[in-house]
């Protein structure tokens, strides 16, 4: 939990930066920092990826999860559920215009692969790289965000407490009934996923990482019936 408290206060932080600028980073600066970021995060998953013993089940875990998504459209229904939450608080006034930087920053924020597998990777193997990496970014996108939005992006962070810490104490809870085995393949089959958002974030491919998900689900399956 202490890595998603760091992720609270991070975004936190960043907002009071932002509020208090009254403008934006830089455009280049703010992009090279996510492309760095990306980069790194891209490490991440491969450090994560590299002790994989049942490379065929990670083939046919990811192959499968990523069939699903795709059939399902997932990565664009959660788009575009995300975009109708917005589209409800666009109009301008003081408490729309509140609400409209409340609901935005929870998306951005809390929308995505990262969310998920780092949540994960903290409450099945108490490995926070990945909450942490999250954190910068939060961090930065709190100061562009509160800079342009304003106050309401300050709301994002208590949202991101309490929604990344359930996953955390979710994936806690279920740890001790979990094999090795399982835990194992979970850990390789988000790294890749972690390795297929950096890349995204570097800006070297336009994957659609949400679809990438389902194979979370498929890999302890198949674990189960095949070990």
């Amino acid at each position: 939990m202490f890595a998603v408290i760091v992720n609270s206060v991070a975004i936190v932080i960043g907002t009071l930066i932002g509020l208090a600028a009254k403008k934006g980073v830089p455009k280049d600066i703010s992009s090279a920092l996510m492309k760095g970021l990306g980069v790194c995060t891209v490490l991440i998953g491969i450090q994560g990826a590299i002790a994989e013993k049942h490379i065929l089940i990670m083939i046919i875990a990811v192959s499968v999860g990523i069939f699903i998504g795709e059939l399902t459209d997932l990565d664009g229904k959660i788009n575009r559920g995300a975009e109708k939450i917005t589209s409800k608080f666009s109009k301008k006034g003081g408490g729309e215009d509140f609400a409209n930087a409340f609901v935005t920053s929870c998306l951005i924020m809390n929308v995505g692969a990262m969310v998920i597998v780092g949540s994960l990777n903290a409450g099945l193997l108490g490995d926070f790289n990945m909450l942490y990496t999250k954190s910068l970014l939060d961090f930065i996108a709190g100061i562009m965000l509160s800079a342009v939005m304003g106050a309401g992006v300050l709301g994002s962070a208590v949202f991101t407490l309490f929604f990344q810490g359930a996953i955390v104490i979710f994936a806690e809870t279920l740890a001790p009934i979990l094999s090795n085995a399982i835990i194992t393949e979970l850990n390789t089959v988000g790294s890749l996923i972690i390795m297929a958002l950096g890349l995204n974030m570097a800006e070297i491919t336009k994957l659609k990482v949400i679809n990438y998900l389902p194979a979370l689900v498929v890999a302890p399956i198949i674990v189960a019936i095949a070990l």
